[in-house]
């Protein structure tokens, strides 16, 4: 069994990681915060890392790169958040993470990204180009083009005001304002997204759920903090 570094400032994300963990024979070690995490890092050398992207001093990109620059990035980094971000795939894969699990973490997938890296601990992922058009047909969720690389040789665009755009799908074409503020950029990725689903599986919640690879209360959740219309998704008036 392997040693697993579970770096959240979440006290209960920690708790339930380290739980499931030490139940699959794991020893665990915990750390709040980059201080704790480069500490326990640099006595311990573990095997593998479980690093949430935001925390309150260093964020886990930042700590990936500090890592990577001085050459302790010897062990697999899965990343974690609840805040996906498709330049943050980038950035974290160039980098060197492994995998990215997107929060809430089910216990299916926690287990077998820690499997996988684990198994892989020696193999490098292969770096990703800076996405303009996302796949061909948008079958995938953030989670997944963060961590199977889905999201690799995009093309670029501009439109009639001279500003560069992303495009997501052959037909409609979709475009983004890449000049507009990232939580802006990501949200307007992210409402399309949820709205291409909507529509191709006639607003049924259930199927959507399976597909985005979402819980369907946070799938709700999701929907309601983006302004996506349901009634308008059941009525298929997406797309």
């Amino acid at each position: 069994m392997a040693t697993i570094l579970v770096v959240d400032d979440e006290l209960g994300i920690r708790d339930l990681l380290s739980e499931i963990l030490n139940d699959e024979g794991h020893t665990v070690e915990l750390a709040e915060n980059a201080a704790q995490a480069r500490s326990v890092r640099q006595q311990l050398r573990p095997d593998l890392v479980l690093l949430d992207i935001w925390m309150p001093d260093t964020d886990g990109v930042t700590l990936l790169k500090e890592w990577s620059s001085t050459g302790q990035l010897t062990m697999p980094v899965i990343m974690m958040s609840g805040h996906a971000t498709i330049d943050t795939a980038v950035e974290a894969t160039r980098i060197g993470a492994s995998a990215f699990l997107e929060k809430p973490i089910t216990l299916q997938k926690l287990l077998k990204a820690v499997d996988q890296g684990l198994n892989k601990a020696s193999t490098k992922a292969e770096p990703l180009l800076m996405p303009a058009r996302v796949g061909s047909s948008m079958e995938f969720t953030v989670e997944e083009a963060m961590t199977t690389h889905q999201v690799a040789n995009g093309v670029s665009h501009v439109n009639g005001n001279g500003l560069p755009t992303m495009s997501l799908g052959p037909q409609p074409q979709q475009t983004f304002n890449l000049d507009s503020p990232l939580r802006e950029a990501r949200d307007e990725f992210e409402k399309a997204y949820f709205e291409y689903h909507l529509a191709k599986e006639a607003g049924s919640m259930t199927r959507v759920a399976e597909k985005t690879g979402l819980e369907r209360t946070h799938l709700y959740r999701k929907l309601k903090q983006l302004g996506v219309d349901l009634a308008r998704a059941k009525r298929g008036q997406f797309g």
